[in-house]
């Protein structure tokens, strides 16, 4: 039995996972797997009304899981960070998810802005270090509101941390196998920051030593945005930092066709380790409850869900049917697809 933990958050964020909710049941039917779906209302609903985001009853709840599929976070009455780092960043290190996953892979007949560029050309993942960087919270104010006001953020990286994510980077590119010839490349900015990248670029060479057969590159994190727009289809992997992940992965989903079609993971890929799984495209206010927001970066994170959890026959099964249905599309963008939320569910749910 698979047992998910369910969060639709605020906004559109019930609606895409309702579909993606929808394609899961089917697929599960198809490929004879059972599973436990339970709800948890967590949400900025619930803050406003009672000033609690999260309670540590329901971090140890959630702790019993080892997958989350999780809507959006935010709503334009709560100031920007407060339900992020409650909620977000809060599960991000109480589960050590010190994985973050995003493919970035364009689909036959979804625009993207790239002239010339054809799926065959926008095929990559991208793997985020996930718990450290600037997100560590390690920094503070001196004389804060005063004209002498200082205020420092501290990137934080360990041998650990690095070595990890890296780690798992190798053997993740090792079983993407693409059949172009397994690559991973390392984005940094090893020129100028020369401690903490100094100890990711040192620690990726020590890794890859144990993995011959993984081709490896570099770049800087600036050239990277470049070749990303000129030339993508150099990239099979990608492994960087907590920082410049959270840059290169928005610039990837515009690439790829919009945020409507982004879909992400929280990984702790560790025994008993909890996950979680969500479109990254926000809660997207201005389209509640209008049954026209785009549903598939949901529906592509309930894949990306299945795949880790080792449902990979499901997983496939949901990406051949998006790509089907993604080309009856008139567009990826929210109202403007030539379908209704549901609909766009219902349609993946029939191409399994």
């Amino acid at each position: 039995m698979l047992k998910i933990a369910v969060i639709g958050g605020d906004g559109t964020g019930p609606e895409v996972i309702a579909e993606s909710i929808k394609v899961l049941k089917a697929v599960s039917k198809l490929e004879n797997f059972t599973l436990q779906l339970d709800e948890f209302d967590i949400n900025g609903a619930r803050y406003v009304k009672t000033g609690t985001i999260i309670t540590d009853e329901e971090i140890a709840t959630l702790r019993k899981y080892r997958s989350i599929l999780f809507g959006a976070v935010g709503r334009p009455d709560i100031a920007p960070g407060i339900l992020e780092r409650g909620f977000l960043l809060r599960l991000r290190f109480e589960f050590d998810q010190y994985i973050n996953l995003r493919p970035v892979k364009l689909f036959p007949g979804v625009e993207t802005p790239l002239k010339n560029k054809k799926p065959e050309d926008l095929d990559f993942v991208v793997v985020r270090e996930n718990t450290e960087d600037m997100y560590a919270g390690i920094g503070g104010f001196l004389h804060k509101g005063t004209p002498s006001e200082v205020a420092t953020q501290t990137a934080i990286f360990t041998r650990k941390g690095c070595e990890r994510c890296i780690r798992w980077a190798f053997e993740y590119t090792r079983k993407r196998n693409n059949p172009k010839g397994k690559k991973l490349t390392l984005v940094a900015k090893t020129n100028v920051l020369t401690y903490g990248h100094d100890l990711w670029w040192r620690t990726f060479q020590d890794v890859a030593k144990e993995y011959p057969d993984v081709k490896t590159d570099y770049n800087h994190v600036d050239a990277c945005c470049i070749y990303m727009v000129d030339s993508p289809e150099r990239y099979d992997v990608i492994v960087t930092t907590n920082m410049f992940g959270d840059i290169i992965t928005d610039l990837g989903a515009i690439l790829q066709g919009g945020l409507g079609v982004a879909a992400g993971g929280n990984i702790n890929p560790d025994e008993g380790g909890t996950s979680m799984y969500e479109p990254i495209g926000g809660s997207a206010p201005d389209f509640t409850g209008k049954n026209q927001i785009n549903p598939i970066a949901a529906i592509l994170s309930g894949a990306l869900l299945l795949e880790q959890e080792g449902y990979t026959a499901a997983a496939q099964r949901i990406q051949n049917s998006v790509l089907k249905v993604v080309q009856k599309m008139k567009s990826q963008a929210a109202a403007k697809m030539g379908f209704s939320t549901t609909e766009v569910g219902g349609l993946v749910c029939e191409n399994l």
